[in-house]
């Protein structure tokens, strides 16, 4: 079984990559999307992106970063995709899944499930500029607002040259709303005959049996449900019994602070915490005691305190 982490647009940036991969678990990363529109990006795009790029596409932990492209034309698609394999991509991966209406409305991410016949194009045509030894991959939804091109989309894909499809099992219009509707995963896995990668409400180890034995898959893809239990992966391989204790998160979240540190504007820093906070009140009641704390905090020395602090009992 690989055990794939998800991106999260805003918060599973590189720096939560290199935190959670430390943490352990995960075979793969896929980075944030970078957009690309009708231009070359310049290189410096993608190392911002993708600082992983500098030490062999692999967070600190030693485990590989694919580079997610978004975008619907095909020349550029490609050209990007070819310059970004040249600064040393592990693997190409193109977002086909994102629902987010800016991203849609410049017909991006999702609204392509509405365009197969693009898709297999995109895909073709980065195949094409990529070298052999670089994989490509895709990820999907069910559709934009039905699943009634499904298994049309995840043909174009294989079809395009895709090694394998990440599928996220909601259309469009679900968000992320649960259920997450493991069967279709299982009708695409019957329909191409390339790896799929079950993405969607795994947030447990009793989820991720059950994904699997739906789904039919033998991978997962998991993004929030880590967020919010940052030992899930270590749980669903059996490596670990339980959570991590608050105080062992709370470790975390400091070195997670120490590396917004770095390099994040002063104001964003403390949203991070928060964001992160909110996924983890999830599992943790803590966290949801904590972010009544840090929600009233605004001077960056107080959430230094904060996390620094030791865990006291209720």
């Amino acid at each position: 079984m690989r055990i794939l982490l998800a991106p999260m647009e805003g918060l599973l940036d590189y720096r939560l990559r290199d935190t959670l991969t430390q943490v352990g678990g995960f075979d793969e990363c896929v980075s944030e999307f970078i957009r690309v529109n009708d231009t070359l990006l310049p290189s410096h795009r993608f190392y911002r992106y993708v600082p992983e790029l500098y030490e062999g596409c692999r967070t600190r932990a030693g485990v590989p970063v694919k580079v997610q492209l978004l975008g619907s034309d095909i020349n550029c698609m490609a050209e990007n995709a070819s310059k970004v394999a040249s600064l040393g991509a592990y693997g190409i991966d193109i977002n086909f899944g994102c629902p987010a209406p800016t991203v849609n409305r410049n017909r991006g991410g999702a609204a392509l499930l509405k365009e197969p016949d693009q898709m297999f194009a995109i895909v073709k045509a980065i195949r094409k500029a990529v070298p052999s030894v670089i994989p490509v991959t895709a990820k999907m939804r069910l559709g934009y607002d039905s699943t009634e091109q499904a298994l049309v989309c995840a043909k174009a894909l294989e079809e395009g040259g895709a090694e394998e499809i990440v599928v996220h099992a909601r259309t469009k219009t679900d968000g992320y709303k649960p259920p997450a509707y493991w069967d279709w995963i299982y009708k695409i896995g019957s329909t191409v005959k390339i790896p799929v990668v079950a993405n969607g409400e795994i947030w447990t180890e009793e989820d991720a049996v059950r994904c699997k034995e739906i789904s039919g898959c033998q991978d997962i893809m998991i993004g929030r449900g880590a967020v919010a239990n940052p030992a899930l992966a270590l749980m669903i391989r059996g490596e670990r019994k339980e959570n991590l204790s608050w105080d062992e998160v709370k470790k975390i979240l400091h070195r997670y602070w120490q590396s917004l540190e770095a390099d994040m504007e002063v104001k964003s820093r403390a949203g991070r915490i928060k964001q992160w906070l909110h996924y983890l009140s999830r599992q943790y009641p803590e966290a949801e005691r904590d972010f009544e704390i840090v929600k009233r905090l605004t001077k960056i020395e107080d959430f230094t305190k904060y996390l620094e602090s030791p865990v006291t009992a209720d």
